[in-house]
Parts: structure tokens; sequence; C-alpha cells
């Protein structure tokens, strides 16, 4: 680090790769320095100091080049090679890197993908158009498909050259982490990489279902669910404040069992929702589709909660409706601690309550209750894909 503060190390090539020959020296001595003898020893440190005095009183790339040249000479006569030099030097670096990346995403961040449309219109989700049922079928040309993809969608158009019934997987993983579908009609397959988990229910297909050679039978449009960073750094210093946009885990909670039975949360995943309530605090959802938290009524005045209340009309899916209870959702259960706008459910200490922004098609905390503040992990950063609207810092309306 000293000879990288010399200005020169900047703007010379020379002088960095000098520095580097003095770098690669100063390391094998030390990791050999109980295998050398005084005199070695001697040499080499003598030889390292003379090339920090060169190094420093070096005025041109002729004199900073000698002075490498010459330590490079004494460490081949006291130094030992290594076998694979190169192969060592790739790995180390190699192991270096993984350590800070890991680092980075235990202590930082960490990347996350929007796996369903309960966060909608905040967060997007895996949605499948089925472009068979649409009133323009039309697939675009490559240029279209190119551009599309930095958008987040991909087009998957398959016309069977088999006659035949319809068969699907099961999903296969290769290598272990590979998910891979396959769909079948008579002898011809068509294979599906990474399918979303709403595939089967957006295709348009059923399993046992006739084709007739060259009939098309996928001709879909599949939008890839929003990839973000979660800050993990934040909450070290202070806790989620409501309205916040928090990831938290479902390892090892257990369903909850309160005045009504809670349904479990799906284990061994992670859950992103807005903050709603904290321990302690009385909450109910109106029928006015606002919550209030010990009475008090949020709007859209409520920092974090600016979007969520700037509704019109009854709710829809996958737009900002307010919340629902199971009075106002239109026939649809969205859970039993919520029957109406007079029950009242009260978090438990050191506990949250969380519920998604897309109040007509989420399973959040209405169904399931609050859970244990030590599983949040972190909160809603960055949008890094695809490039739409929401690319960026991931705000909190």
């Amino acid at each position: 680090m000293r000879l990288m503060r010399n200005w020169r190390w900047w703007i010379s090539r020379a002088f960095r790769q000098a520095a580097d020959v003095r770098k690669q020296v100063w390391f094998l001595l030390n990791s050999q320095r109980d295998l050398l003898g005084e005199k070695a020893l001697a040499e080499l440190t003598g030889g390292l100091a003379a090339f920090d005095v060169a190094y420093a009183g070096a005025t041109g790339r002729a004199a900073v080049t000698a002075a490498a040249e010459s330590l490079d000479e004494t460490a081949g006569r006291w130094l030992k090679p290594y076998p694979h030099a190169g192969a060592r030097e790739n790995i180390k670096e190699f192991l270096v890197s993984g350590v800070f990346i890991l680092s980075v995403f235990t202590f930082f961040i960490q990347p996350m993908k929007i796996p369903s449309g309960s966060a909608q219109p905040t967060l997007f989700g895996n949605v499948v158009y089925d472009l068979k049922a649409a009133a323009d079928p039309a697939v675009p040309g490559r240029l279209g498909r190119f551009v599309d993809w930095f958008r987040g969608f991909s087009y998957h158009e398959w016309k069977t050259d088999s006659e035949g019934e319809l068969s699907i997987g099961p999903e296969r993983r290769l290598l272990g982490f590979l998910r891979v579908l396959t769909f079948r009609v008579g002898t011809d397959t068509y294979t599906f990489w990474w399918p979303p988990d709403q595939l089967l229910g957006g295709c348009g297909v059923r399993p046992g279902q006739h084709f007739n050679q060259g009939d098309t039978v996928l001709r879909l449009k599949v939008r890839s669910g929003d990839r973000l960073f979660v800050d993990r750094f934040t909450y070290n210093f202070r806790r989620p404040t409501r309205g916040e946009i928090i990831v938290f885990s479902s390892v090892a909670i257990q369903p909850l069992l309160r005045k009504y039975h809670g349904q479990p949360l799906i284990a061994n995943t992670h859950y992103i929702k807005r903050l709603i309530a904290l321990g302690g605090e009385r909450v109910q959802v109106g029928d006015d589709r606002h919550v209030r938290i010990n009475g008090k009524r949020l709007d859209k005045t409520t920092p974090g909660f600016e979007a969520v209340y700037d509704f019109q009309g009854p709710p829809k899916d996958s737009v900002y409706s307010g919340h629902v209870n199971n009075r106002t959702a239109n026939g649809q259960p969205v859970g039993e601690f919520f029957p109406d706008g007079n029950a009242e459910f009260t978090v438990r200490p050191d506990h949250y309550l969380a519920f998604g922004d897309n109040t007509m098609n989420s399973y959040d905390g209405r169904a399931w209750g609050d859970f244990p503040r030590y599983k949040v992990i972190g909160r809603a950063f960055f949008v890094f894909w695809p490039f739409s609207s929401r690319f960026g810092p991931v705000e909190w309306w």
C-alpha cells in the first residue's frame, strides 16, 4: 500500500509492474521464511530495502525497471520456486474474490428474486401470458425479442413435429441448480429452462391434451420477476420502521396458534412485505380499506403509504387498493385474523405484522398473523433487473 500511495504508481505502468514484483517477492519471502537460511534472509531483506530506496528516488521508467530486475534476480537466487505457480496464483485470487463476495452478501447486500405478484405494483413477480388466447398472438422478431429481454420478457413458441397427447414434467434439476421442465408430444419435446412457478397455470395447456403434427402447443410471453438487492446493513444500527418494505425468513417459523388458527408460512423461504405494525400495537383493517393502529387511521399522508392508500374505486388485483379484510375482499378470503373492520389483532411483543401491497392477491399477515422480529434480514434496496420503470432504488411508496 505504501507503493500504491506513490503518485507515479497511478500514472505509470512501469511503476505498477515494479510494485507487483516487490509484492510477489515479499509474499514468497514470508511464506518461506522458516525454510531459508540466515544469508538468504539477509540478502532478500536487503534487496527489498534497496528496491524501496530506488523506487522512491526513481525519476523514469528505466530506473524503476532496473530496480525491479535487480530485486527479481536476488529473489531468483534464494527463493524456492513453487510448482504450478500460475495456477496457484489464480486459485488464490479466486478464493480471495470468493471470500469478498460472500462477505458482501452476508453483511451488506443479498440478491433476491420476486417470485409472485403479492408486492405489485411496487415490485413485480413472474407472470405468464398465453399468447394463443390473446387478441394479438404475434411473437416479435429477433430484434424485438432482444429488446424485450432487457425489459424482463422472454418468448416461447413450439409447434410440434409429432402427433400425440401432451405430457409435462416432472421438473428436474441439473447440476443441483438448473431447473428444467420438459413438454412432450409423441416423439417431439420442448425444454423449458428455469420455468416460473406459475407456468402450468398460465400456459394454456394441460396434460393429456391431443395435438396434431404442426399444431402450436405453446406460444407464451413470460415476464421475469424483479431482481433486487436486499440491504442487510442498515438494520444493524436501527430497527425497521412502519411503511418500509422488509424481507424476512420463514425458516423454523411454526404455525401460529392464537384466538384463530393462523395458517403456516411456506417453510424455508423469504417473504417480502410492507411493515404494518410493531410489537404491542393493536391493528384493525377497516371496511374503508385503511389500516388502523391503536385506533389511528393510516392514509396517504402516512410515510411509506403514499401510493398504497391513494386509490379510487373498488379493489383490484395488482393495483394499489389499500388493504381489504374478509368483508371487503369481494368474496375472496384473505385470512381469519381480519374478518371485518371491527376485528382487532394485537401484535405480540418483539413481533411484526406485514402485508403485501397487492391486497387482492397477497398471502400475508392477514392469514398468518405476526412473525418474530429477529427473522427480518433486511429491507428492499435496489432493483437491478430488468431495465424497467422500477430499475433503481426501491422507494417505500
